[in-house]
C-alpha cells in the first residue's frame, strides 16, 4: 500500500495551521483544488478548479504534515483534507487520510457530501470524522445554492455514515435571502435531527472575505450586495436547529 501512495499524485491548492475551525484541537488542513459544485457563497474561487492547484504526491504531502505531527498530538488535533472538494480525488485523500492514521493522527474530512458515493469503505476507515456542509434542505433551494448540484447524494452519504457510526459535525451556511427561509433550515434540521451521530451543528454566518480572490480571478462576486446575517437571524436559525435537540455552534 505504501507503493501505491507514493504513486498517487493529487492537486493541492494550499495548507493551513488552524484552531477550533475545522475539528477539534490544532489542525493541519489541506486545502485540494477541484469541486464540482460552483455555490454562490463560495469565498475561495481559487479552489474550483484542479489546475489552480500544484501536483502533490501523497509522500510530499505526508512529509509537510510531518513537520508538524508532534505539535499536533500535544495539542490534540489532528489533520483535515478539505478544497475544494477532496472526494473529487478520492484516491488521494484516501492515501492521506491512511497514512495519517499509521502516524496516530486524528483524521477529519470536509465535504459537501455530493460525491459521497466515490469515498470506498477504506477511505472511510480512515476517516475519524465528517465535516458535512448540508447547504441546503430544501432540492430546489440546494439547486439555487450551487448552481449544478442535487441534495440527495449528499442526504444519501450523511445516512451512510451513520449506518457506520462515523461522528459527523454538520455545517450549514446562513445566507440572507438565499438559505434562511425557516422551511428550508427546518429541512437540514430534520435531516440531521435523524442522524444519531451527529454530534452538532455549525451555523456559518454568510461573509464576502473572498471578495479580492473573485477579483484577482476576475470572476463578478456573486451575492455582492447580500449582508452578513444580523443577530436575529442567527438566533432564530440557531433556535430551529436547538429545537430540535441538536448541539449548535
Amino acid at each position: 500500500m505504501t507503493t501505491v501512495a507514493a504513486a498517487v499524485t493529487g492537486s493541492v491548492h494550499s495548507f493551513d495551521i488552524s484552531t477550533g475551525v475545522d475539528g477539534p484541537g490544532t489542525r493541519f488542513v489541506a486545502f485540494l483544488a477541484g469541486c464540482p459544485l460552483r455555490c454562490q457563497y463560495c469565498h475561495s474561487p481559487d479552489t474550483q478548479y484542479r489546475r489552480y492547484g500544484r501536483p502533490t504526491s501523497v509522500d510530499d504531502l505526508i512529509t509537510e504534515i510531518r513537520r508538524y505531527e508532534r505539535f499536533l498530538k500535544v495539542a490534540r488535533g489532528g489533520v483535515t483534507v478539505s478544497g475544494g472538494e477532496p472526494l473529487q480525488q478520492a484516491v488521494f485523500t484516501r492515501e492521506v487520510l491512511r497514512r495519517c492514521k499509521e502516524m496516530r493522527l486524528h483524521t477529519a474530512l470536509d465535504t459537501s457530501g455530493f460525491l459521497g458515493d466515490r469515498a470506498d469503505d477504506a477511505l472511510l476507515d480512515a476517516t475519524d470524522l465528517v465535516l458535512l456542509d448540508i447547504k441546503s434542505g430544501d432540492p430546489a433551494t440546494y439547486r439555487k445554492v450551487t448552481r449544478t448540484g442535487r441534495l440527495s447524494p449528499t442526504v444519501r452519504f450523511a445516512h451512510r455514515l451513520a449506518d457506520r457510526g462515523m461522528p459527523i459535525w454538520v455545517r450549514f451556511v446562513l445566507v440572507p435571502g438565499l438559505t434562511d427561509d425557516p422551511a428550508n433550515v427546518e429541512a437540514v434540521a430534520a435531516t440531521a435531527a435523524d442522524l444519531p451521530t451527529v454530534e452538532r451543528v455549525e451555523v456559518l454566518p454568510f461573509h464576502r472575505l473572498g471578495a479580492p480572490k473573485y477579483a484577482a480571478l476576475g470572476l463578478p462576486l456573486p451575492l455582492a450586495d447580500t449582508p452578513a446575517p444580523d443577530e436575529t437571524l442567527l438566533r432564530r436559525v440557531r433556535d430551529q436547529f436547538r429545537g430540535h435537540g441538536l448541539a449548535v455552534y
